[in-house]
């Protein structure tokens, strides 16, 4: 579903190796540590700075290839001092055989490793949960985002929208507005990204990067960026190279 996920930390170095330490017992590992980001799968973690401040309110669910990995996620978590936020466990209100378990980042994010039976195992995110001010407001701008990235509304009680895609999905959920976080959904033409600029910002919402190449990234990295209504970063990619 997504092309990349990404959040800011207070101190990138203690937060990396929060994820480092909590994602290698459920066989994620990191894929690259650089300047401007570390990155497992489509997972990546940046440095907050004046401009880019910390992510806060975030709910990532990691997937797990079973459940005594999610068990291991746990326990690594706490043996190493890193806050308990759910002790490993079935959550049938979510679904019959959903397990996971539940840690604090340094930051106050939190992060879930489970697993359950429609998992798709080729992903390193299952889901987010995404705190907004305005569930109604947020679920429009979502659904004109929809038309353009592969994915659909799922689910919507009101004070709760689920978006699902080919593999995992996100929750739109009342409550203290996530901050800082920049969602990235992927495109198969140049042409899309341009549309996908043109429709967001022609409705009302606010620009936040052209469409262009950004080379700092990739050759042939390709996207254009729009703001969500609690001013997260919302971008359709091409990685036409």
């Amino acid at each position: 579903m997504f092309d990349h996920v990404t959040i800011r930390a207070l101190d990138r170095a203690a937060s990396e190796g929060f994820y480092d330490t909590v994602l290698r017992p459920i066989g994620i590992e990191k894929e690259h540590s650089g300047e401007l980001f570390a990155e497992w799968g489509d997972f990546s973690l940046g440095q907050a700075d004046g401009e880019k401040p910390v992510t806060r309110n975030l709910h990532v669910g990691f997937v797990a290839p079973s459940r005594a990995h999610v068990d291991e996620f746990w326990r690594a978590g706490t043996e190493a001092g890193y806050r308990d936020d759910g002790a490993p466990g079935l959550r049938p209100q979510y679904r019959d055989d959903y397990y996971g378990a539940f840690l604090l980042d340094p930051d106050g994010n939190s992060a879930e490793a489970v697993h359950h039976g429609a998992l798709h195992h080729r992903a390193t995110i299952d889901h987010l949960w995404i705190r907004v001010a305005d569930v109604a407001a947020s679920k429009r701008f979502y659904e004109a985002v929809a038309a353009h990235a592969g994915f659909r509304l799922g689910h919507d009680s009101g004070e709760r929208a689920q978006f699902v895609g080919p593999a995992g999905s996100f929750s739109l959920v009342a409550g203290e507005a996530t901050r800082e976080l920049h969602l990235a959904f992927p495109a198969e033409t140049n042409d899309a990204v341009d549309e996908y600029h043109r429709a967001l910002t022609a409705a009302g919402y606010r620009d936040e990067g052209a469409p262009g190449e950004r080379a700092v990234y990739h050759p042939g990295y390709y996207g254009a960026f729009v703001l969500d209504p609690d001013g997260n970063n919302v971008e359709l990619v091409n990685h036409n190279r």
